[in-house]
């Protein structure tokens, strides 16, 4: 390999470096005394729902074992599937909001400063994020309690019972959000206007960071 070549690729892996440096979707936004409170049960609720997952791959394991070793197929099981399923991606909706690890397509919010990325957040929060959320939850609950008052059960013959649970799993997953939103939101305003105080975080390799 010439030196040339050898250059090239240098400075290819460090543009490439650059890049992972300076492009990153998470807006490092400082902590406060609620927001820490509201995160920390979110994310026990968050990761006590991702044991969900290894449940339902077990009854997806049972179920295929029972249809084509056994010849015998459930639809209880079918459904067991795919409720589970759902009630682990609605507990985890709000834990991704927490971890700021939710999926973002944005090629000018990362590339912004800290500050206008706060006003981006707090415009988003208030006046989409929230108010979305606040009329799904109006539309949940009379959805849910509905299902409850007439004991809604699955459609078909061998199905499961209690439909209603599911309903009101989604509208609890709603609420959830909601919690993380506000959560999310002390956090923008303490960094915009001070309020609530910010406070001091210890990170995992036992490192200060200092208050915003």
């Amino acid at each position: 390999m010439t030196v040339p070549d050898q250059d090239s690729r240098q400075t290819e892996r460090a543009s490439v470096s650059d890049a992972g440096e300076f492009l990153h979707h998470h807006t490092e936004l400082p902590t406060t005394r609620p927001s820490q409170w509201l995160d920390t049960g979110l994310s026990w609720i968050g990761k006590a729902a991702s044991w969900l997952w290894l449940v339902v791959t077990g009854v997806i394991i049972w179920a295929v074992v029972s249809r084509y070793l056994f010849e015998e197929g459930s639809v209880l099981l079918e459904e067991v599937q795919w409720h589970l399923a759902g009630i682990g991606w609605l507990l985890g909706l709000a834990y991704t909001l927490v971890v700021d690890d939710h999926v973002r397509v944005d090629v000018i919010h990362e590339r912004l400063s800290l500050r206008a990325q706060g006003w981006i957040e707090l415009f988003g929060l208030v006046f989409l994020l929230l108010p979305f959320l606040m009329l799904s939850i109006n539309e949940m609950v009379p959805y849910a309690i509905n299902s409850w008052s007439v004991d809604e059960t699955s459609q078909a013959p061998a199905g499961l019972p209690n439909r209603w649970v599911l309903k009101f799993i989604i509208a609890l997953a709603f609420a959830l959000i909601v919690v993380a939103a506000v959560s999310r939101l002390l956090k923008v305003t303490a960094l915009l206007f001070g309020f609530p105080r910010p406070i001091a975080v210890t990170s995992d390799n036992n490192n200060r960071e200092e208050p915003s």
